[in-house]
């Protein structure tokens, strides 16, 4: 097979095209990215001379170059992972995630049924979503994969509009598609932007740590390494036309996170205990901030048998270390400096 996997060069992209390229020798894996600023070759720099693996840079909004690939390559199914997805960014230019994540979800679907229609049953339309379309939750109460869509951001909007238009393209034209709705996810790669790994590097850096609000915002987190995994068994074993919800099973509130983050980074950078914890700072709340997220993953957990390997503890102390022992890498992401390696490798 060829699947096309894009914004694989992202943080949970590039644990999926690592995955796929190092367990499916029988694969060959296109990974495409357009290598903004949370796209970074570096994070695939271990499987780049794979014989299985390819790397394209582009976008998903340009019509006529994807089209161009699918003619080219000859894609049986696609991994659709590229998207932006900082909500605070999406406050800022709602616009910028509309043409990434609508209209590049459409030119890929386009393009998927214009250069599939006469292939047989080994193809597939995988999209990778979010929780964060299904709304807010109060104190009790789970998201299901039949929770009705209430999205509250200018990030949720669009993603939900780009699962409508999978599911329209579903039924309009008969692609075989899923969709997997994911909680928040952690672990190694992910840009400094995002609440663990940003306030890892102002611990290591003794920056303040800007906590929304009171703190008391409740989120699900699932460990990137179990995501992964979860995608490897719904691409091959979920049924088409099916929602998978992943969930990590850990939900916490940011507060209590924080907490248990100072604690065990000062232990790992030994210091004393509590001198992290100090440089929690209440801020400003987010507009339109969700209270509460949290996902019933029971479906996969019993038609894939998918559950966490970890739990938020472990996951965590692994997610440390792993900044602590790439802290070039951090140093690299937070400074601009990873694209250097691009023009080296490519220009």
């Amino acid at each position: 097979m060829n699947i096309l996997i894009t914004g694989g060069a992202g943080f949970i992209g590039s644990h999926v095209v690592r995955r796929f390229v190092k367990k499916y020798k029988e694969y060959n894996i296109y990974n495409l990215d357009l290598l903004t600023y949370a796209g970074n070759l570096e994070n695939l720099k271990d499987i780049e001379n794979e014989e299985n693996y390819s790397f394209i840079k582009g976008d998903i909004n340009d019509e006529n170059f994807i089209n161009a690939l699918f003619f080219k390559y000859k894609f049986d199914c696609v991994i659709h992972l590229a998207a932006e997805s900082h909500v605070d960014r999406s406050i800022i230019d709602p616009l910028a995630f509309v043409k990434t994540n609508v209209f590049g979800t459409i030119n890929l679907l386009n393009a998927f049924k214009k250069h599939n229609q006469n292939k047989g049953q080994n193809r597939r339309f995988y999209h990778i979503s979010t929780d964060e379309v299904y709304g807010t939750l109060g104190q009790t109460g789970l998201f299901t994969e039949s929770t009705a869509y209430s999205p509250n951001s200018p990030y949720s909007a669009s993603k939900a509009s780009s699962d409508h238009f999978v599911r329209a393209y579903g039924e309009t034209y008969g692609i075989p598609y899923v969709i997997s709705n994911c909680s928040n996810n952690y672990g190694p790669n992910q840009f400094p932007e995002k609440l663990i790994p940003l306030f890892i590097n102002n611990i290591i850096n003794n920056k303040p740590l800007p906590v929304y609000g009171d703190g008391n915002y409740t989120r699900d987190w699932l460990y990137v390494i179990d995501h992964a995994l979860a995608i490897d068994l719904i691409f091959h074993k979920g049924e088409n036309h099916e929602t998978y919800n992943i969930g990590g099973f850990n939900e916490w509130k940011n507060i209590d996170l924080v907490k248990l983050l100072c604690a065990q980074m000062d232990d790992k950078l030994e210091r004393e205990p509590g001198t992290s914890e100090k440089l929690i700072t209440f801020v400003k709340d987010r507009p339109g901030h969700d209270l509460r997220y949290a996902i019933d993953a029971s479906k996969i957990n019993k038609s894939l048998d998918w559950k966490p390997s970890v739990t938020f503890e472990q996951g965590l102390s692994k997610t440390i270390d792993w900044y602590l022992s790439n802290k070039l890498w951090l140093e690299g992401v937070t400074s601009g400096a990873y694209k250097n390696y691009y023009l080296k490798q490519y220009s």
